[in-house]
């Protein structure tokens, strides 16, 4: 009786060693599974965030590229205005400037 109760026991083993691989491959799988599945999350997560800073950036050199444009027109408005102003003030004294290079210039002194 013994042998049939040591071999029952030893039967009794090996199914539950054989419940425990099948339970240890069903969790190794599940866990690749998760993996994977983790990993595609991310990866949509990070093209979606891409795409967001991608956006964002394109929509910042679109602000600079205009403000660019406004501020050449500025800076050109500001410059004609500088040169009408240089150029009224020159036509005010260029005759007071000759008159005094010709006093210079055709003065003799010994």
């Amino acid at each position: 009786m013994d042998a049939n109760r040591g071999q029952g026991g030893i039967q009794l083993l090996l199914a539950a060693e054989q419940e425990a691989q099948h339970i240890v491959n069903a969790a190794r799988t599940a866990k690749m599974t998760r993996l994977k599945q983790a990993k595609e999350e991310a990866d949509r997560e990070i093209a979606q965030y891409r795409a967001h800073m991608d956006a964002e950036f394109q929509k910042k050199i679109a602000e600079s590229t205009g403000d660019s444009g406004a501020n050449v027109k500025r800076l050109e408005q500001e410059t004609e205005c500088k040169i009408q102003y240089l150029k009224e003030e020159a036509s005010k004294i260029s005759l007071d400037v000759v008159d005094m290079l010709l006093r210079y210039v055709t003065t003799v002194k010994n």
